[in-house]
């Protein structure tokens, strides 16, 4: 920004350093999610983004038609449908999640994705208890049928690797300050979809992808800083390409943080007062430790560990679907302990000491 902020399509040269800029933070950007650059956008974040993709994707829908949603999920990745469907007179069906395995429930998958299904959206990983989600099933069964799937990767993206084409999905969209970044969105959606996909935009705007789904003036200084945080994910790993390097430093940050986060699991299995909220072992976890204490209110447990300098947060996270079907949102939903590359051992044991204290009180 101490060059200038000049726009794209200027015949100097502080336009073409912009443009630089945004064909870097692409290139970065396909080369994290495993798509082409042409094949990513960028937005607000990942709710405007869906949003977006929503309406364009929705304008073939009728009485007819059905999306499919999980209970499990952001509603980020709900709502946008629910709502599309709803204008479009479309039916939504709920895949469910088996309260007692924090996973979904795909026993009756044949049935609930079937010849009306138009589209299926699921994340990749629970943002509230970090279960990864079987995505890659969940694809095969919608591409038998022909429907279209939408992949919320936002907190998924911080701690595992993501391959849009290996997970089978169509519209794979998540938020760079989730790993390290700037407030950006990004959307990588597969061509023939998006070459299809006719969004809400100016008349006089361009009508070629990525450009088409990039309404208004985009944030290129933050671009920049996307481009800067891909690098360096990228330096944590290794490999010939930049692609290679991403997803070795992903498989790096997946290996340290589960370590931690199973190791801690298990202790916060032994408190007494502590209900964890977590899938089996030997189901695939983000390190995320969702939990209550018996006794305490969230908000009190968050307070107790500010007092400490360890920052966790309380409530639903927009998952307030599986924490309605775990019945805690009258009570203030979860406890959330999210652990990262730079976290350690020291302080996860520093926060089980403080939450041991206020269990013993």
């Amino acid at each position: 920004m101490t060059r200038g902020g000049a726009n794209l399509h200027g015949a100097f040269v502080t336009s073409r350093e912009t443009e630089e800029i945004v064909a870097g933070a692409r290139r970065a950007s396909g080369a994290f999610l495993g798509a082409d650059p042409d094949e990513v956008a960028f937005g607000h974040n990942m709710t405007t983004l869906t949003l977006a993709v929503s309406r364009a994707l929705s304008k073939g829908w009728d009485e007819s038609s059905e999306v499919v949603v999980t209970e499990i999920d952001h509603r980020a990745n709900v709502d946008p449908w629910v709502l599309a469907a709803t204008d479009r007179g479309a039916a939504v069906r709920w895949l469910p999640v088996d309260a007692a395995t924090l996973t979904l429930d795909l026993t009756n998958l044949d049935e609930l994705i079937n010849e009306r299904t138009r589209l299926v959206a699921v994340s990749l990983a629970s943002n509230a208890v970090g279960t990864v989600n079987d995505v890659a099933r969940i694809s095969e069964r919608a591409r038998e049928v022909g429907a279209i799937v939408a992949v919320d990767a936002v907190h998924a993206a911080a701690h595992i690797p993501l391959d849009r084409d290996a997970l089978g999905a169509d519209v794979l969209t998540c938020s760079a300050y989730k790993f390290f970044g700037p407030h950006v969105g990004i959307t990588a959606i597969r061509r023939d979809v998006f070459e299809a996909m006719e969004p809400y935009k100016l008349a006089p705007g361009p009508g070629r992808i990525p450009d088409k789904l990039e309404t208004g003036t985009q944030n290129h200084e933050g671009l920049a800083g996307v481009e800067a945080a891909i690098s360096f994910v990228a330096t944590l790993g290794s490999g010939a390409t930049l692609r290679e390097k991403l997803v070795s430093g992903m498989q790096e940050i997946e290996s340290y943080e589960a370590d931690l986060a199973n190791s801690a699991r298990v202790r916060l299995r032994e408190m007494s007062g502590v209900t964890l909220y977590a899938a089996p072992d030997g189901v695939r976890k983000t390190p995320t430790l969702a939990f209550r204490l018996e006794g305490r209110s969230p908000v009190e447990v968050c307070e107790h560990m500010s007092e400490r300098g360890i920052f966790v947060a309380g409530g639903d996270f927009y998952a307030t679907t599986l924490a309605d079907k775990l019945g805690i949102n009258e009570t203030g939903g979860f406890v959330r302990a999210g652990l990262a590359p730079y976290t350690t051992a020291e302080e996860v044991d520093a926060f089980l000491a403080a939450l041991e204290g206020l269990a013993g009180r």
